[in-house]
């Protein structure tokens, strides 16, 4: 969430940063409500004055002063029950459209509509070429014996799936080897709920926006959690944090769900676009400083990079364009794996930095030094999700006799084995 005083101060740029991002919301009315509602408010501040004013003098008045004021008290009465209802109306507006209000790019973003105009920064690894005639993730899963599409899909409908012998101790190997490297560098591992309350989805910006994608237990009143982010960035809603104990560094290995609403005919051939999948994610709670929070987003990416260049996966870092942005990002970068299959690389990663915008909704500060409550900044970032990094591993690893080489930094996850083969 923005703090309005912003948005009152330079309203143009809010309006801008909307079209940018292509986040349709009605700043004039927004405005229009919130001068609304401060001068009701201020009417209903003064009526309790003059209430209290009346009520003080009435002990000292005559018979015929007291009536009057009796009478003047009925009025204000009358007036501030009519500004009490304005505001019942008024507020939950409001907050609907400070809800809906995104926060503007980053100047470093580059404006497009979509993903296809994201800007390659740089690439890192050798795309391999093959001397056979190569076979996609699913014909190597099949053939191995690791992959059983078809009886997920008879069991739980349309992208679902079974991971079997070695293809789930290497989905499980990739995630483990991703939360030990994290945990290394300083990261506290976290196990999370993953069903969560409203106010969770709320704080961290999926909603509004993200409803349809997120499976929601409405008997409930409770939503699956589509990334650990979720609760994590969460973890400390409506608390004040000291300053000493920041930045706090959180990593999760948990299950994630996306409905994939919309997504009808798209990417529906094998791992990559699915219903349910593992993800390792990082999340970094810290100072209300700007450039504290572009130093963390670079130690973000770089955690990230690190495990993809540990296991050799050739990748490229976009940065990703407004319209491909989300309501509350200020600038994010993803990470794409090359995948042979698509001839393309595919988005395997993204790095987002959010300034104050979550933490606000969150309510979520620190007192500083002065001892003053300060909101936080958060970022978060993918280290790893499975299987669909299973898709590069599978189809850059494969060879001539369709087994498939282990990365060498899975092998210690995997009980020393070096090669998928069929048995």
């Amino acid at each position: 969430m923005i703090d309005i005083k912003l948005i009152r101060e330079n309203s143009e740029a809010f309006k801008t940063g909307a079209t940018l991002k292509k986040i349709p919301v009605d700043i004039d009315r927004l405005l229009a409500v919130d001068a609304e509602l401060r001068e009701t408010k201020k009417k209903l501040q003064d009526i309790v004055t003059e209430k209290n004013q009346i009520g003080k003098s009435i002990p000292k008045l005559d018979t015929d002063q007291k009536k009057e004021a009796l009478a003047a008290l009925s009025k204000l009465k009358e007036d501030e029950a009519g500004f009490n209802e304005t505001v019942k109306t008024l507020q939950p507006e409001f907050d609907t459209l400070m809800g809906q209000v995104p926060q503007p790019p980053a100047p470093e973003v580059p404006s497009g509509e979509d993903d296809t105009e994201n800007v390659e920064l740089r690439t890192w690894g050798s795309i391999r070429e093959f001397d056979f005639e190569p076979k996609d993730h699913m014909e190597l899963g099949l053939a191995l014996d690791i992959i059983d599409m078809e009886r997920g899909v008879k069991l739980a409908g349309t992208r679902n799936y079974f991971l079997k012998g070695d293809g789930a101790l290497l989905h499980m190997a990739v995630l483990r080897f991703a939360l030990d490297h994290m945990v290394k560098k300083g990261y506290k591992p976290m196990t999370v709920p993953l069903l969560m309350r409203d106010e969770a989805m709320r704080g961290t910006g999926y909603y509004p926006g993200s409803e349809e994608q997120t499976y929601q237990m409405e008997r409930d009143t409770l939503n699956l959690a589509g990334t650990a982010e979720v609760p994590l960035t969460a973890h400390y809603m409506g608390e004040i944090l000291r300053q000493e104990t920041l930045p706090q560094k959180f990593v999760a290995m948990s299950t994630c769900f996306r409905r994939e609403a919309g997504a009808a005919g798209k990417d529906t051939y094998g791992l990559y676009r699915i219903h349910q999948f593992d993800k390792v994610e990082q999340v970094i709670i810290c100072e209300n400083d700007e450039q504290l929070s572009i130093d963390f987003h670079t130690e973000i990416l770089t955690n990230s990079e690190e495990v993809m260049q540990a296991m050799n996966l050739p990748y490229r870092v976009v940065n990703v364009c407004t319209g491909d942005l989300g309501r509350g990002q200020v600038q994010k970068f993803d990470i794409e794996t090359w995948m042979p299959s698509r001839n393309s690389y595919g988005e395997t990663h993204s790095a987002s930095r959010f300034y104050e915008f979550q933490a606000r909704r969150m309510n979520l500060r620190y007192k500083n030094a002065n001892g003053k409550n300060v909101f936080c900044h958060t970022l978060n970032n993918t280290v790893i999700a499975s299987p669909r990094v299973l898709i590069p591993i599978l189809e850059l690893y494969q060879n001539v006799d369709g087994s498939v080489t282990i990365p060498e930094v899975l092998h210690p996850y995997m009980h020393g084995k070096e090669k998928i083969e069929k048995s």
